[in-house]
C-alpha cells in the first residue's frame, strides 16, 4: 500500500487539495509523532482529514470509532471512491464479507477500519486487534463518552480500554460539540497528555430563526409556509419530540405536496435503512425525524434543519442545526417555539431516574437553551457564547436581519405575578397556566366559580392582552427565573425568588412588541436575497456551463445508482459546478479541481470530459 512522504502529498494526491485548514496540519503531526490529540470543529469543518490523513502516513491500519453503520458506509464509500483501503465490521455485514475483511487486515491491505464501540469491545474484536499493527486509534462523535454531555452512549465509556490496552498507539477524540465540562471528561476517559484543538464553533452559512407557536396545529403550518417559501424542492430534517408526531407531521406535509419520510427507533431496523438510504440519494426528501436521526446525517446538500419542540440543550441544538449546509452554501436553522416547549421539558426532567445532580445539569442546560429561544439580541453571538467563543453580531440570524422592537411588559409581569399569589392565597394551593391567564382574561367558567377566583380583584385585569400574549409575558419570566413551572406537581406555576425584584421595579421585563401587536408567523425578511446566495453558485455560470453542470448531475446520478451509493460521494455539487466553469479538455486540467483527488478523476475523466465535450 502506497505511503506518502509528506502530509501535503496526501492531501494534495488523495483529496485533491491544495492546502490545510485552520489547524489541521498541526492535528496530523501531532498523531504522525504518535501524540494524543482532542479535536473540537464544526460540523463541515473539516475533522475526518485530521485523523485520515495521518492514516496514510503511519505504517497499521487506522481504527476508527464510529457510532452508527450508515455514517460509517459513507465513509468508507468516499474513500474508496479517492482510492484509499478502507473497510468497517458491524451487524450489516454477512458473515462471508466480514470475514474477508479479517482476512484482508492480517494481510495488511487495509489503511482504515471503521467499527462501531460496541463491536470493538467484543473479545473476538479484541483478539483481532491484538493480531494487527495499529496505527492510531480515532474516536468520532467523543462528546458521547461523557455522562454530562448532551448524547450520552454507556458502551462509549468502556473506550477507556484502548489507553490501557494499546498505550504506545495514538488516539485522536473528535466532536463537534462539547462543553467544558465534556471536554474535560473525554480527556479523562479516552486520552493521554492530549493537544487540544478548539476551532471556531461558528457556521456562517447557517441562517437562525426562531418563530413563535401557539399550538401544534400553528407550528405545522408555519412549517409547511417556511419549506414552501424558503425551500421548496430541497432536501431538509424536521426535528421533533415523540414518535407519533413525526408521523402526524410527515403525513401533514405530504398533503402539502412535500416529499416527507418520517424515520424514529420505532421503526423495523429495514425500514429504517431504506428511508435513511433514500434520504442519502434523493435531493429533495425532507426527513421528519427523532433525535434518532442524529448523527448518521452526513449529506452535504441538507438545505434546512428545523426543530417543531425545542431541544433540551444548546449542544444537541447546535449538533443538530449543524447537519445543514455541510457544503457551506446558505442553509437555514428554524425552530418553533412556546410555552408547552418549556413544559414538557421541565417534565422529562423531572419524570426522569436521573440522580439529583444530573437534573440540576438537565436544568442549567434547559435553561441556556431557553435563554436561546427568548433572546432579542444576535442568536450567533449568545450560541458561541455558550462554548466560550466571543464574537459580534452576525447579521445573518432572525434579531440582526429584522431587529426586534421591544415592549416593555413590566406592568404585564406585575399582573401575572399579582394574579399567581392571590390565587394561592385565596386556595392554598397553585395552578396552571390556562387557569391564571382565564382569571386575567376574566372568563367566567366552572372552575373558575369553583374556586372563587372570579371574586378575586386580579380577575379581568388583563383583558387587554390576548391569551397568546399573556404565554409570551409568561415565557419571558420563566426564562428570567421570575417564575418557576412545577413540573411534579401537574405543571402548576409558582413564584420564583425574583418575583418580588419586578414588583418592586428592581427588574424591567421585555419582549417583542411583534409578538404582542402582531400574532401571526413572522415571514423571513431576506428569504429572497438568501435564496439568490444559495443559487449564487448556479447564477455565476454561463448558459453553456449551466448546460454542462446538469449534464454531470444526471451523469451522477445514474453512475451513483449503478454503484448503489449516494450521488455526493462521487462529487458534490460545488464540484461538478466548478467543473462546467472551468470547462476541462485534459485530464491534467480535471486536475485542477479543488477537492477531488487523482484516483476519483482518472476513474472517471473520460466520462466527465465526454461530457463537457458535447456540450461544448
Amino acid at each position: 500500500m502506497q505511503r506518502f512522504s509528506s502530509p501535503e502529498e496526501a492531501l494534495r494526491q488523495v483529496f485533491g487539495y491544495d492546502a490545510f485548514r485552520g489547524f489541521q496540519r498541526e492535528v496530523v503531526e501531532t498523531l504522525v509523532r504518535g501524540e494524543d490529540a482532542l479535536v473540537l470543529m464544526p460540523t463541515g469543518g473539516g475533522k475526518s482529514l485530521c485523523y485520515q490523513i495521518p492514516a496514510l502516513l503511519r505504517d497499521g491500519v487506522a481504527v476508527v470509532v464510529s457510532p452508527l453503520i450508515a455514517l460509517m458506509q459513507d465513509q468508507v464509500d468516499a474513500l474508496e471512491e479517492l482510492g484509499v483501503a478502507a473497510a468497517y465490521l458491524n451487524s450489516s455485514l454477512p458473515p462471508e464479507e466480514a470475514s474477508l475483511v479479517r482476512s484482508r487486515l492480517r494481510k495488511g491491505e487495509i489503511d482504515l477500519l471503521y467499527v462501531a464501540p460496541e463491536r470493538l469491545m467484543t473479545p473476538s474484536m479484541q483478539e483481532l486487534l491484538d493480531e494487527l499493527r495499529i496505527s492510531l486509534f480515532a474516536i468520532d462523535e467523543a462528546h458521547c463518552v461523557s455522562v454530562w454531555g448532551h448524547d450520552f452512549r454507556p458502551e462509549y465509556g468502556q473506550l477507556s480500554i484502548l489507553r490501557e490496552r494499546f498505550p504506545e498507539v495514538p488516539r485522536i477524540a473528535l466532536t463537534a460539540t462539547a462543553d467544558q465540562k465534556t471536554r474535560e471528561e473525554i480527556v479523562e476517559r479516552l486520552l493521554l497528555n492530549p493537544k487540544s484543538f478548539v476551532a471556531s464553533f461558528d457556521r456562517p452559512n447557517i441562517f437562525y430563526r426562531i418563530v413563535d407557536k401557539k399550538s401544534r396545529s400553528d407550528a405545522k403550518d408555519k412549517l409547511a409556509r417556511f419549506i414552501a417559501e424558503d425551500h421548496p424542492g430541497e432536501c431538509g430534517v424536521v426535528y421533533c419530540l415523540a414518535r407519533q408526531t413525526c408521523e402526524d407531521v410527515c403525513d401533514f406535509l405530504v398533503e402539502k405536496g412535500v416529499h416527507a419520510l418520517f424515520y424514529h427507533a420505532g421503526l423495523p431496523a429495514q425500514e429504517r435503512a431504506e428511508r435513511l438510504a433514500t434520504f442519502q440519494r434523493e435531493d429533495d426528501v425532507v426527513m421528519v425525524a427523532t433525535i434518532a436521526f442524529g448523527m448518521g446525517i452526513d449529506k452535504p446538500n441538507v438545505r434546512f434543519v428545523a426543530h417543531l419542540d425545542m431541544p433540551k440543550s444548546i449542544e444537541g441544538y447546535f449538533q443538530e442545526t449543524g447537519r445543514a449546509g455541510r457544503d457551506g452554501l446558505p442553509s437555514d436553522a428554524w425552530m418553533a417555539y412556546g410555552l408547552s416547549d418549556v413544559i414538557n421539558q421541565r417534565r422529562f426532567i423531572e419524570a426522569s431516574e436521573a440522580e439529583d445532580l444530573h437534573k440540576q445539569l438537565a436544568t442549567q442546560k434547559l435553561d441556556a437553551m431557553l435563554g436561546l429561544a427568548e433572546a432579542c439580541d444576535c442568536r450567533r453571538v449568545r450560541l458561541l457564547a455558550y462554548f466560550g467563543e466571543k464574537s459580534e453580531p452576525c447579521g445573518k440570524c432572525d434579531n440582526c436581519v429584522d431587529p426586534p422592537e421591544l415592549w416593555d411588559a413590566t406592568t404585564a409581569a406585575k399582573k401575572l405575578i399579582s394574579c399567581i399569589w392571590r390565587m394561592q392565597q385565596h386556595s392554598r394551593t397553585s395552578f396552571g397556566a390556562a387557569h391564571v391567564i382565564d382569571v386575567l382574561r376574566g372568563r367566567s367558567t366552572e372552575k373558575m366559580r369553583e374556586h372563587g377566583h372570579d371574586r378575586l380583584s386580579t380577575w379581568g385585569i388583563g383583558k387587554d392582552l390576548e391569551d397568546m400574549q399573556w404565554r409570551v409575558v409568561l415565557r419571558q419570566l420563566v426564562a428570567r427565573h421570575v417564575i418557576w413551572i412545577d413540573a411534579e406537581r401537574h405543571n402548576v406555576l409558582r413564584l420564583g425568588e425574583l418575583a418580588n425584584a419586578v414588583l418592586r421595579d428592581e427588574m424591567r421585563i421585555e419582549v417583542r412588541r411583534r409578538l404582542i401587536q402582531n400574532p401571526k408567523a413572522m415571514a423571513s425578511a431576506d428569504a429572497h436575497e438568501r435564496r439568490e446566495k444559495r443559487d449564487e453558485l448556479l447564477s455565476q455560470l454561463s448558459p453553456v456551463s449551466r448546460q454542462i453542470f446538469e449534464g454531470l448531475r444526471k451523469w451522477r446520478l445514474e453512475t451513483a445508482k449503478a454503484l448503489g451509493k449516494p450521488p455526493y460521494v462521487l462529487f458534490w455539487d460545488k464540484q461538478l459546478a466548478e467543473i462546467a466553469r472551468r470547462k476541462p479538455v485534459d485530464l491534467e486540467e480535471l486536475l485542477m479541481i479543488p477537492g477531488v483527488g487523482r484516483q476519483k478523476i482518472e476513474r472517471y475523466a473520460d466520462e466527465i470530459l465526454e461530457i463537457v465535450e458535447s456540450e461544448l
